[in-house]
């Protein structure tokens, strides 16, 4: 069987979470303590707040993505980079960089616009 490349290996692996002790991290079964809470109302709860907060972070996340990518490609910047140049790094489709780039420049103007 083919290994898989770098970049599509990253994406199968979840980031660590700065927060989580790198020992419960390296244990495959570890997931910020769920897999210990035995009464099931507590588990719903605390894996809803920890949902929520992800969600949170993904969005947050996203912004300083576009914002980056809006920097990355303004035409002032004597190393401006294109779009495909931006979706290659960010491993995004060009497409996806445009539109990231003028969600990035929203937010960089003050009107915080969705993709």
């Amino acid at each position: 069987m083919a290994q898989p490349e770098r970049s599509e290996q990253r994406r199968l692996r979840p980031a660590p979470l700065l927060f989580e002790p790198s020992a419960a991290a390296a244990d495959p079964e570890h997931f910020f303590d769920l897999e210990s809470m035995d009464d099931p109302r507590e588990l719903l709860a605390r894996a809803t707040e920890l949902t929520l907060a992800f969600r949170a972070a993904t969005d947050r996340a996203v912004e300083f993505q576009a914002v980056a990518a809006a920097q990355l490609a303004d035409p002032r910047r004597f190393d401006r980079l294109t779009a495909a140049d931006i979706a290659e790094r960010a491993e995004w489709t060009e497409d996806y960089a445009e539109k990231m780039i003028e969600f990035g420049r929203s937010l960089l103007a003050g009107d915080p616009i969705r993709p």
